[in-house]
């Protein structure tokens, strides 16, 4: 009767589990997840070259392979049964894939469709009652590169390459040979002539090895490019998989044999951390280092179905939308599999965190040298899924050596490899031996991915140059995580678990500018780690406790994941001094607190609980004056995914996507860091222009900008520009249909013309902005050097002012204007071009305040710099804040006696062909003040727009003053327990779940919560029907 009981209520759980999934699907537009602008006519390019080990069918007409979830697992025979009983449309065909996860059950098919058919069909299969949604099968894409060779990504000469976006993996390869003389090896890469390292010497894995411990009993799984069967430096290869549609189970490029040497190799010249490790290759990438997502997926599958202990994989890129990928890594957490990824070999640049390593339950490894610098190739943090409207996460988790590292070579020999692709394995491979000192009887009730990243996190050494955005909690130190984990009882905590405003640089950017009374709420986003279980919740609200009287002063409201899943979730802060502080200097000290539980572990009766504590240590100054204070606006910023955002710069063409995310503290993170030195207070504002108080501000700052604007902004700007005087200072960037046109190219992975959504910045739109002070930009990309004052300056893909006041000072020079060029992507110089004066520079004072405009941002941008104008932004906002006037740039001899304009039919115009809605804030959407505004307009429209009145509220958000004395506020996402009762469909937005596509859903708060519930739900679904069917199969075995 029991059994029959729990029967009853999983069913019931699954049945429901279900529903929620087919109500959400419904809800969700997928128009956002594509960046499809324009589809061709006809394709005529062979898409089944790649594919899986299947005959290629070809019915004379162009065909795309697409991916078919469903919401459960179930055989793929079954799933083919299906779809072929409740399609009648004719031009699709079930692509068959056989490897070995087709024994398995599994959850998603392969089609291909005829491209003559692909809307109608997509529409039939996706209205289907069991199918969950239908995406293109991505093809992945990365180098293995030799010396010398540059690091290539996914553009190369301006030219979209084969496969995903992806980021370019290790580099810096040199063959070593052992000689017959001695120990020493030889190099025959003359940049390498130095002492090598056995890197497991480093981190002291000898004295584990001496008390027995060598990664005995761990299943470990290598996604990467395979191994031969026989190689001598690995004695313990369990298993060999091919994913591929090659023939092979060999390593014939080497990464992969390089990768389980430094994991698991025996071979005394390049010893790996774990040599008993049972090494399971998973051979993913093809000779041409191409691989697709249905690749993946399976063999992902494959690794949950046979129990992985750890998994490496050591590739990446900026793509976080790719949703099947991503919510397949989430599944793969959830069912206790250790992940460890590279963070991406886009370094120095910040903003540059690559997928899967930015996912929170994943372990995100950066790379540093010997000398214990982070490496120049390593990526940098903060997280870009929060922006614009929140604040990036913590990443990378750990860093390790990574730079000329030893490893197994094809020949066994070794060879040395640079690139976070190798501190990968390296914590790979200590992971592996952390694993092995758990008995193997207690390993699944102690270990799991949020044990072991609190082990390395809370273990790791911090370097003393690097900050959090760029080394996480450290270099990993393998025996302080040992003794962490001898000890180690389940528990929750938070990452980092202190934020120090006296701790530079580790806690850049926040100890570079203190807090004051007045300003925009600073937000940091520290990371859920729950030990306890897969699944949590947060108990009660987070609460601030001040150390002492003075820590009142301080007003802190808190967003964050009600349910913490897979593993982990996310705490974010909202800190403001309160007004009465506003001539309060000193030091904040306190702690904020939040109680997570779980579920009981199996054989348990009692909720597992714990109290996650976050040190705060803050400095206060009292407000500065209104001339030293700037906002930047980044609620203006689109970059990339979800759309073609192209570069700032057409000189670079190995780059052609704007993906750092725009932000203060990522790709113009130098530039902050010289406006604090020069004396100036810079803010974030990442709500509308009508939720700041421009009295408190001497300048608002709008660089490469290119979004909409409502209304509401452009009249409000104006009144404060004109009777506020605040100042206006804009940095424009290349907008230009033509050149937009033919930068357009056809993408292999989602079989679809991409199009730039917008220029470099969106002209028409900062046009709108600036016509009531009769200010417009033109269409001209130009380039060129130029000097004023002595100060050199390039020029790279500007616009030109053409609307512009009399009175007002005016700078042009001659510059190439290379938009009418037929080869945007490769501007030649020819004599056609001839140069001509173009206006790029101009300042004005109108009414209280004063506006200067200049014509490009590269100049500010750290991504793609050739000189920088820090120069000409200081000289900027000494005008625009202090009314302090340059006597070179307000030369008498620029001065305008007449007007600069052209007719309205002369300004470049908007794009038509662009469903600009799908990647705007602004485009039909709700004009409101987001967590990131000042408290008070908290979910108003702003300023002097109802401001406590509430007029609009944000969807899924309640304001709630707890009325604790603490000067805490919390504001939850809208994720709740589960209950046992139905919702009515209207009071609950599909949004909430799926922020991360949906433009007007993308606050912070709501954005990282769609990591947790849904995806919970689908893993659940999944593992009970996936369960279910393994236990039916074994019971029909025979014995």
């Amino acid at each position: 009767m029991v059994a029959y009981g729990r029967y009853c209520a999983n069913y019931f759980l699954l049945v429901l589990i279900s529903f929620c999934l087919l109500h959400f699907r419904d809800r969700i537009n997928r128009e956002t997840l594509t960046l499809t602008l324009t589809l061709p006519a006809t394709n005529t390019t062979a898409v089944n070259d790649v594919k899986d080990d299947v005959e290629v069918i070809d019915h004379g007409a162009a065909r795309s392979n697409y991916i078919i979830r469903f919401v459960e697992y179930k055989d793929a025979e079954d799933h083919r049964a299906y779809l072929q009983g409740k399609i009648e449309l004719d031009g699709w065909e079930w692509i068959e894939r056989r490897n070995p996860a087709a024994k398995f059950p599994t959850d998603f098919g392969v089609v291909a469709i005829d491209e003559s058919a692909r809307t109608s069909l997509i529409e039939q299969f996706e209205r289907l009652e069991l199918v969950k949604d239908v995406s293109a099968d991505l093809s992945y894409s990365r180098s293995v590169l030799a010396e010398g060779a540059g690091r290539v990504g996914a553009f190369a000469d301006g030219k979209k390459r084969p496969g995903k976006i992806f980021s370019s993996m290790s580099y810096s390869e040199g063959e070593y040979y052992a000689t017959d003389i001695s120990n020493s090896t030889i190099s025959w890469n003359r940049h390498l002539l130095m002492q090598r390292y056995q890197v497991t010497s480093f981190f002291g894995a000898r004295g584990l090895w001496e008390k027995g411990y060598k990664g005995a009993k761990v299943k470990m799984a290598i996604f990467d490019t395979g191994i031969r069967a026989n190689h001598p430096h690995f004695r313990n290869i369990k298993e060999r998989t091919n994913w591929t549609n090659e023939d092979t189970l060999n390593d014939n490029l080497g990464h992969g044999t390089f990768v389980a040497g430094v994991i698991a190799g025996q071979y005394d010249e390049c010893l790996g951390f774990a040599p008993d490790t049972e090494i399971y290759a998973f051979r993913v990438f093809t000779d041409a280092q191409v691989s697709y997502t249905s690749w993946f997926l399976d063999a992902f599958n494959y690794a949950i179905a046979t129990n992985m202990d750890v998994l490496n994989l050591s590739i990446g890129g900026p793509d976080y939308l790719d949703l099947p990928f991503v919510e397949k890594i989430w599944e793969l957490t959830a069912n206790n599999i250790i992940m460890v990824s590279a963070i991406g070999n886009d370094g120095p640049l910040y903003g540059t965190l690559n997928n899967p390593a930015d996912q929170s339950d994943v372990i995100g490894v950066g790379g540093i040298d010997y000398g214990d610098h982070i490496a120049s190739f390593s990526s940098r943090g903060m997280s870009t899924w929060e922006i614009p409207h929140g604040y990036g996460r913590v990443k990378p988790d750990v860093v390790a050596y990574g730079k000329e590292i030893m490893g197994s070579s094809i020949s066994a020999n070794c060879k040395s490899l640079s690139g976070t692709s190798v501190a990968s394995p390296v914590v790979a491979g200590v992971v592996c031996l952390l694993v092995s000192v758990i008995p193997e009887s207690d390993r699944k009730k102690i270990l799991n991915p949020a044990s072991m990243k609190q082990a390395l996190v809370e273990g790791a050494a911090r370097l003393p140059d690097a900050n959090m955005y760029e080394q996480g909690a450290g270099r990993v130190h393998l025996l302080e995580s040992y003794e962490i984990l001898k000890s180690y009882q389940p528990r929750a905590s938070i990452f980092p678990s202190i934020l120090d405003y006296t701790e530079c640089p580790y806690s850049w950017p926040f100890c570079r500018q203190p807090l004051y009374a007045g300003a925009m709420p600073v937000i940091f986003n520290a990371t859920i780690l729950n030990g306890m279980g897969v699944l949590g919740y947060v108990e009660s609200p987070p609460t601030w406790h001040p150390s002492d009287e003075e820590g009142n002063l301080l007003s802190i409201r808190f967003t964050y994941s009600e349910v913490v899943w897979p593993w982990t979730g996310y705490l974010a802060l909202h800190m403001q001094i309160k007004e009465e502080a506003a001539m309060f200097s000193g030091e904040i000290e306190g702690n904020v607190t939040v109680k997570i539980y779980s579920p009981p572990a199996q054989g348990e009766k009692n909720i597992r609980r714990s109290t996650c504590v976050l040190q705060l240590k803050l400095k206060v100054v009292p407000t500065p004056p209104r001339s030293k204070r700037v906002l930047w606006d980044q609620f203006h910023s689109i970059k990339y995914p979800p759309g073609y955002i192209p570069r700032d710069s057409l000189d670079v063409r190995n780059d052609i996507l704007d993906w750092h995310g725009d932000h203060l503290h990522t790709n113009f993170h130098i530039m902050f860091n010289m406006l604090r030195d020069a004396g100036y207070y810079v803010e974030t504002l990442g709500s509308p222009l009508t939720c700041f108080d421009a009295r408190q501000y001497g300048t608002l700052l709008l660089v490469d900008l290119e979004d909409e604007y409502f209304e509401e902004e452009i009249q409000k700007l104006r009144d404060d520009v004109i009777n506020t005087g605040l100042g206006l200072a804009v940095f424009a960037e290349w907008y230009n249909v033509d050149t937009m046109v033919k930068m357009r190219f056809f993408d292999d992975n989602t079989r679809s013309w991409w199009t730039p959504v917008t220029g470099g910045a969106n002209i028409p739109a900062l046009n709108d902005l600036l016509a009531p002070f009769g200010i417009a930009f033109g269409d001209k990309i130009l380039n060129g050097d130029f000097s004023i004052d002595g100060e050199h300056s390039r020029y790279a893909s500007g616009t030109d002012i053409i609307r512009f006041p009399a009175g007002g000072y005016v700078h042009a020079f001659p510059f190439l204007d290379s938009s009418e060029s037929a080869a945007t992507q490769s501007v030649l110089i020819t004599s056609a071009m001839a140069k001509a004066d173009s206006p790029i520079l101009g300042l004005l004072e109108l009414g209280e305040g004063r506006i200067a405009v200049y014509g490009d941002s590269n100049c500010l941008d750290s991504s793609h710099m050739v000189t920088n104008c820090y120069w000409l932004l200081r000289k900027i906002l000494d005008f625009t804040s202090g009314n302090i006037k340059d006597p070179v740039l307000f030369s008498t001899s620029v001065r305008q006696a007449a007007a600069l304009y052209q007719d309205d039919n002369q300004l470049p115009s908007r794009r038509t062909d662009v469903d600009f809605s799908a990647y705007s804030a602004v485009v039909g959407k709700e004009l409101v003040c987001r967590n990131d505004s000042r408290f008070e307009v908290w979910g108003t429209k702003g300023y002097s727009l109802h401001v406590r009145g509430r007029s609009r509220r944000l969807p899924g958000y309640r304001a709630i003053d707890l009325g604790r004395g603490l000067n805490s506020t919390v504001e939850t996402s809208n994720l709740k327990r589960p209950q046992w009762t139905q919702r009515n469909k209207d009071e609950h937005s599909a949004n909430n779940f799926f922020g991360l596509l949906y433009s007007d859903e993308l606050d912070m708060p709501v954005l990282v919560a769609s990591h947790w519930l849904v995806p919970a739900l689908i893993a659940v679904t999944g593992s009970f029907a996936f369960l279910k069917l393994l236990a039916n199969s074994a019971e029909a075995a025979p014995a």
